[in-house]
Formats: C-alpha cells, sequence, structure tokens
C-alpha cells in the first residue's frame, strides 16, 4: 500500500503544486489533497486558529484537518527564500510550527527548510532531503526532481497562456487541451490582483472571476503575467517589497498603471493580512496619480457574503463602461 503524502488546497498549492505531485508520484508517493475550501474548513480553522491571523492562515489550519487523518504525512515546507531577495510572510514560515503547537494528532509533518540566500542549490538539497524519506536511490530522486521542475515549467506556461490554475492542472493531469475563453466584443478587460490562493479560491474570493465573466469582463491575474512585466518595474522602483508575493502584486499593479493596457484594476484582499496594509496604501497613492486606471480595493473575510460582493463588481464594471464609453476614465473611490 502506496504512501500517502497530504498537501493543503491552499497557499503554495496554487503556486508549486504540479511540481510537488510530480515528484512525489515519480517517488511511488500518493498525493492526497484537501478538499475545496467551504463553509464547515473555515469554521474549523477559525476554531484553532488564533483570533489575530489573516483570514488565508484560518483557510490553512481547515485544510490541514481536512486532510490529517487521511494521510502518513503532511507536506507543510519552511519556504523562506526562492529569489535571493525577497521572504514569504512570517506566517508562512512557522505554519509547520503553529499546526504542530495547535493541532493535535497530527502525522508526521514534512517541513523542509528552504532558503536560497544561504545556498543557490538549496531547492535541490531540500527535495533530495524530502526524497531520502521514501528511498535511498540518489538516481530516481533526482529524475523525479527534473520531472517535477519540468511539470512546474510547464504549468507556468500554461497560465501565461491564460488558463487559471485549476485548468492547468487539469490539463497537465489529463494532457487534454483546456479552453481559453475569448472575450466578447466590447467587453472589458480588468487586472484582478491578489495572493492567488485568495483570487483563485472560489469560496474565499466569493466567486469573484466567475462573475466577472458573467458581467462581459475579461481579467487577468498575477499568475497571468509576464514575468519581464515585473522585472522592468523593478529597475523603476526605489526598493523592492520586502515579502516576495507583496513585491510581486505591487509591481504588476504598477505595471497597469503606467501602461494602460487595462479598463480597471481591482486589488483583492483579505483582512488581518500584515503585508497587504503596505501594499494597498501604496497602490491608493498610486491610484490617486493615474486616474486613468479606475481603482478598487475588495477586502475579504470568512463573512464576506455573494450578493455584497456581486453588488460591488456590478457598481464597478457599469461605472468603468459607462466611462469608457464616454470617453472618460476617472479613478474610482
Amino acid at each position: 500500500m502506496a504512501i500517502k503524502v497530504g498537501v493543503p488546497s491552499t497557499l503554495f498549492y496554487y503556486n508549486y503544486f504540479p511540481m510537488v505531485q510530480t515528484f512525489f508520484q515519480e517517488l511511488g508517493v500518493e498525493v492526497v489533497t484537501s478538499k475545496k475550501t467551504s463553509k464547515n474548513i473555515i469554521n474549523a480553522g477559525i476554531q484553532k486558529a488564533h483570533a489575530d491571523t489573516c483570514v488565508s492562515i484560518k483557510v490553512f489550519y481547515g485544510h490541514v484537518q481536512d486532510l490529517k487523518d487521511k494521510v502518513d504525512f503532511l507536506f507543510i515546507p519552511k519556504v523562506f527564500c526562492l529569489n535571493g531577495k525577497t521572504v514569504y510572510c512570517p506566517k508562512f514560515l512557522a505554519l509547520s510550527d503553529m499546526m504542530k503547537h495547535s493541532l493535535d494528532g497530527l502525522p508526521e509533518i514534512i517541513d523542509t527548510h528552504i532558503d536560497v540566500r544561504e545556498n543557490r542549490f538549496a531547492i535541490w538539497q531540500a527535495f533530495y532531503e524530502i526524497g531520502q524519506r521514501f528511498t535511498s536511490n540518489k538516481i530516481k530522486i533526482f529524475s523525479a526532481y527534473y520531472r517535477a521542475r519540468r511539470s512546474l515549467k510547464k504549468y507556468r506556461q500554461l497560465m501565461l497562456q491564460g488558463l487559471t490554475p485549476e485548468q492547468a492542472m487539469l490539463q497537465i493531469k489529463t494532457e487534454k487541451k483546456q479552453a481559453v475563453s475569448t472575450p466578447k466584443a466590447k467587453s472589458l478587460r480588468f487586472a484582478v490582483l491578489g495572493y492567488s490562493y485568495v483570487v483563485h479560491d472560489d469560496f474565499v474570493s466569493v466567486n469573484m472571476l466567475d462573475k466577472l465573466s458573467k458581467l462581459g469582463v475579461q481579467t487577468i491575474t498575477l499568475e497571468q503575467i509576464p514575468a519581464h512585466w515585473i522585472k522592468n518595474q523593478s529597475k523603476k522602483l526605489p526598493k523592492n517589497m520586502f515579502w516576495t508575493f507583496s513585491d510581486q502584486l505591487i509591481k504588476a499593479a504598477f505595471h497597469f498603471f503606467k501602461h494602460q493596457d487595462v479598463d480597471g484594476l481591482i486589488y483583492v484582499s483579505t483582512f488581518a493580512c500584515g503585508p497587504d496594509s503596505m501594499v494597498i496604501d501604496q497602490l491608493k497613492l498610486e491610484a490617486q496619480k493615474r486616474p486613468e486606471v479606475p481603482f478598487m480595493c475588495i477586502t475579504l473575510d470568512e463573512h464576506s457574503g455573494d450578493a455584497g460582493m456581486h453588488t460591488r463588481l456590478e457598481a464597478f464594471t457599469d461605472m468603468v463602461r459607462r466611462k469608457k464609453e464616454s470617453g472618460g476614465l476617472k479613478c474610482a473611490k
């Protein structure tokens, strides 16, 4: 009977799951993911998480509880830095420790430390360390890692072609091409920027992308943005944001403010997110300088409702559409 490793379907899941899945499967390990986020998962997380944690961490608690009795291991690595420049949110770094000290009856946690600032081969060394738990064959581990990197590359390429993370994962799994929706004539194009585990989690985001699509809006998210757009902004900003995802988001937003290649920009945040408290303030200041790109910030929490979300998106979309048809756009308040 195959060993089972559990991967929570949130946080790093949307950025790296195809790589993780390929690696373990190549070693003969079965990968089990938690169910999609639901009210039950969020409620379970709220009961165990500290009151001052953000919504995303509460969701993570719920996903871990959904997995803990189904697997032999939980995969919660301590990912500090992957680009040599910025680090991940401090609560990300402490995830495995928080789980160990908050939840009972957990299986063994694979919490391998990954920080390329210490060693440029840190990612390979981390996966080699993980692989040694399941095989002593170094060649097999290297082969699994090589295939995992190829899977990640393909995953990112598919998203750059316009697929969502879920569509890209399905295409990799089934090798069946997923259709990319083509916007209708006169449709609007919005950049919807936010952390992948917020924007692409239908329950947390209250189906925001689907709602916009039904309103005739084509959307582009961070995962669908070419890396050179963000890199070009690095040369124009005085310094990098300290946190990796936040740094990418603020540079992506500045690209859209400058190049005006979208009809509107929506920033999606979650209640009690520390890094976002800085990102949002900078974006609001930039939006005031760039009134030609309508801007709206939406903050979500565990109580966000469907009707309220639809009303806000519909109002913003109608405003942008009217302004565009009249030939003048002003920043949304």
